[in-house]
């Protein structure tokens, strides 16, 4: 499974790092970063020939489509027989479904959730007997996941279930030693953007009720890249919190707008940054005179 070049023996006492979505953005930052701080990382992707430079730079990586629970099992064996515990386990890997509500299929809703919000916590029910006391889960959230935006609505639920989980998962796992820190990631540089402009493409029907906003709707896939802060920003600033703090924070906010958005959608009231948000995807003016508009 491995097909990185092989660890170095002198690495076994590092603490283990399994990554999920390493093929780019943020994952691929993460598992650099990692590295460059000492830990044993294992980078994951479903195509590892997407991961060919972390694999030149020594990084082990492994083959895992994270919605195949036969993949997470063959990948959690992979590393317990080389190192026998896991100390952080990273839930990377996501996308985004964008598009009117009304326009999404059932499937496409359930793909949604499958990837960001059951394989992550998959994943964590089958790692944390393998996590010894003092182990970290990350799980990537957004701003997203507090704010929710038109044409983004599966992504938005699914990430807002990401939250409410982690949550749930931070007391839980508290008794045995394990923190649950949920990263509130803004706007970072990755290709995250023409994958949703790419879901958009796929689902927005020429016959859609929305047809006409075609271009706001294709504009809040690309949002996240709008004045997006670099991802080795977002993995340097979170590997030294991990680095320098043995009780993390719950949540960490990273990049642009994980600030500002959040504390809009608390503090304004919500018909307002209904107005706000309608306006901003050219829903304020749009009156259709028909359905067939």
């Amino acid at each position: 499974m491995v097909v990185s070049y092989p660890l170095n023996p002198s690495s076994s006492s590092a603490k283990v790092v399994l990554i999920t979505g390493c093929s780019s953005g943020i994952g691929e930052a993460l598992a650099l970063e990692f590295q460059q701080q000492g830990y044993q990382v294992y980078a994951t992707a479903r195509n590892p020939a997407d991961m060919g430079e972390l694999a030149q730079q020594g990084i082990a990586t492994l083959k895992l489509d994270v919605t195949y629970p036969s993949e997470i099992a063959t990948v959690i064996d992979t590393i317990s027989a080389e190192t026998k515990e896991i100390d952080i386990l990273v839930n990377n890997a996501g996308y985004a479904v964008m598009g009117p509500l009304l326009d999404i299929p059932n499937a496409e809703f359930v793909a949604q959730f499958q990837t960001n919000v059951f394989a992550p916590i998959h994943l964590i029910q089958q790692v944390v007997p393998r996590m010894r006391r003092g182990g970290l889960i990350i799980n990537l959230g957004s701003v997203s996941g507090i704010m929710s935006t038109p044409f983004a609505g599966p992504y938005c639920a699914s990430k807002a279930a990401l939250h409410a989980l982690s949550d749930v998962l931070r007391m839980e796992l508290a008794p045995f030693g394990i923190q649950v820190v949920t990263v509130r990631a803004g706007a970072i540089q990755s290709q995250f953007g023409q994958a949703a402009s790419q879901t958009v493409d796929r689902l927005l029907s020429p016959h859609s009720l929305y047809q006409r906003l075609a271009p706001q709707i294709r504009a809040r896939a690309r949002a996240s890249q709008n004045q997006a802060t670099p991802a080795a920003v977002l993995a340097k600033k979170l590997v030294n919190c991990i680095q320098n703090s043995d009780r993390l924070p719950p949540e960490i906010a990273i990049g642009n707008k994980s600030l500002t958005l959040p504390l809009l959608k608390r503090w304004l009231p919500t018909r307002i940054l209904d107005r706000i948000l309608m306006k901003k995807f050219g829903l304020g003016d749009w009156q259709p005179s028909s359905p067939q508009e």
